[in-house]
């Protein structure tokens, strides 16, 4: 009898799991060959990995495999809080999800109790591209979705930012590096004609037959640059800080053929730090590795003035508090003194990059019936007006 060949495409085969250990957020930066770079960090070999992510990819395991950007330094951004009537709320989500490039992550919240900021149960992170505004925009979105109030929250710092579902599998509360949480800026960098042509093509998704040894050749062509070309560009964007990492991203929402889940419980974390203490707190906040997100943001009165975010992800609820509590006394003993603090629970999401190409806005405007000159005037006029 022949054996079945079929390749295993779950998380918990050990080979798959070497291998996402390392490929959902440990390349960091641009790589001529990151497929090599995962063989090499994860000890299997090049050819088992490529067949594995390939598998995997094709299955729905692995969602996207890309390059990853630092949006925050590329186009302006915000999370952005909505409040919708509760025949709207369904409705919204599908807009934001399907119709909307601009609308990343988009996630409908629950609180386990009514308290500041329940009303709000639709999350999105939004970007725009440079040129254009992010309050056109979700005023824009507002009247298309019928919502009745919104709060954007831009980053004024970033301390966290990864994923790694697999690693973190398993991990005992309060596990912490030694050292605080990076602080990341979020300026804005202005690139050459010849780097935005080098960074559409090296920010798409992968298709399952392009995964492969040396994957930047097509996009090179598609670029109209040569290899050597596209890759010394891509370092150089690597260099400014506005490349993330290459990246595996999982269905960690949806459960795979088998019914297993990556992860069941998605909790936006916020606490409440007195002003000029939001750097120490994300700093010691961003250490605990449990946090795939950790922000200063503003939510204002809508949400109890809280300027600490973060988002954590776990199998089980209760071990999600445990973390959250973990971080809770941490603070404390860094003499961080927390006024407030609440979770916002995630249900139903989809999860998608942020589109950032100018033209694309252009095109999306056209299509829902907005002039994107009017659009990119008020935008400046916006600005000018500080």
């Amino acid at each position: 009898m022949l054996q079945s060949t079929a390749v295993p495409v779950e998380i918990t085969d050990p080979v798959n799991a070497r291998i996402l250990a390392v490929s959902e957020d440990r390349i960091a930066g641009f790589l001529a060959d990151p497929f090599a770079e995962i063989a090499r960090v994860s000890g299997v070999p090049l050819g088992v990995v490529l067949e594995r992510l390939r598998a995997m990819l094709a299955a729905g395991v692995i969602r996207r495999i890309r390059q990853t950007l630092m949006a925050t330094n590329l186009a302006p951004g915000a999370l952005v809080a909505w409040s919708l009537p509760a025949d709207r709320l369904e409705a919204a989500f599908e807009y934001m999800s399907k119709e909307d490039p601009f609308s990343g992550h988009v996630v409908i919240r629950s609180t386990d109790a009514e308290t500041t900021g329940s009303a709000y149960r639709l999350w999105t992170t939004l970007k725009v591209p440079q040129g254009f505004s992010i309050a056109k925009h979700a005023e824009l979105l507002r009247r298309l979705v019928g919502a009745t109030a919104y709060r954007t929250m831009p980053a004024k710092r970033l301390f966290a930012l990864g994923v790694g579902h697999v690693r973190r599998r398993g991990m005992p509360p309060g596990s912490r590096s030694e050292e605080p949480g990076q602080v990341l800026d979020t300026r804005i960098a202005e690139l050459s004609p010849l780097e935005w042509r080098v960074l559409g093509p090296l920010k798409r998704e992968f298709a399952v037959e392009e995964v492969v040894e040396r994957p930047w050749e097509r996009r090179a062509a598609e670029a109209g640059v040569s290899h050597d070309e596209f890759v010394s560009v891509a370092r150089g964007l690597s260099e400014r800080g506005v490349i993330g990492r290459f990246s595996t991203f999982l269905e960690h929402v949806k459960p795979s053929a088998s019914g297993e889940r990556v992860t069941r419980y998605n909790a936006l974390f916020h606490w409440r730090v007195p002003p000029g203490r939001e750097i120490d707190a994300g700093k010691e906040v961003g250490r605990h590795h449990i946090m795939t997100h950790a922000y200063w943001r503003e939510g204002g009165a809508e949400f109890a003035h809280v300027n600490i975010m973060g988002v954590a992800h776990g199998t089980e609820k209760g071990v999600v508090l445990e973390h959250k509590a973990a971080i809770d006394a941490h603070l404390a003993e860094a003499g961080i003194p927390v006024s407030y603090t609440n979770v916002f629970w995630g249900g139903r999401s989809e999860i998608k990059p942020s589109e950032i190409m100018p033209d694309a806005y252009e095109a999306w405007c056209r299509r829902v019936g907005v002039d994107p000159e009017t659009m990119r005037r008020e935008a400046g006029e916006e600005s000018a007006a500080g």
